[in-house]
């Protein structure tokens, strides 16, 4: 079985997180674009929102959140969002 490495982003700013569902394909065409996709999801949470993105390999997790980065700070510059707080490891089980 293939192993896959998950990247979990902490995003306390829900404006953040309104821009995002309104931008949804926007997103979604974005994400879809990164080496060894394999999953995404953005999550709201009281204070802002949580993405989890699955992929292949670490490298494809490094350029997940290189993707996010640049899109954040091509359409949500205005939002003065803070570094994240980012959690990543290998996946032991993903159900579909």
């Amino acid at each position: 079985m293939q192993s896959l490495e998950a990247i979990v982003v902490n995003l306390p700013k829900k404006k953040l997180f309104d821009l995002l569902e309104q931008k949804k394909g926007e997103v979604e065409s974005a994400m879809g674009k990164v080496k060894g996709f394999s999953g995404y999801t953005l999550l709201r949470t009281g204070d802002g929102g949580v993405s989890v993105t699955v992929c292949n390999d670490k490298a494809g997790t490094d350029d997940s959140l290189a993707v996010a980065r640049d899109w954040i700070k091509a359409n949500a510059s205005q939002l003065s969002v803070a570094a994240p707080t980012v959690m990543e490891g290998q996946v032991i089980l993903q159900l579909k």
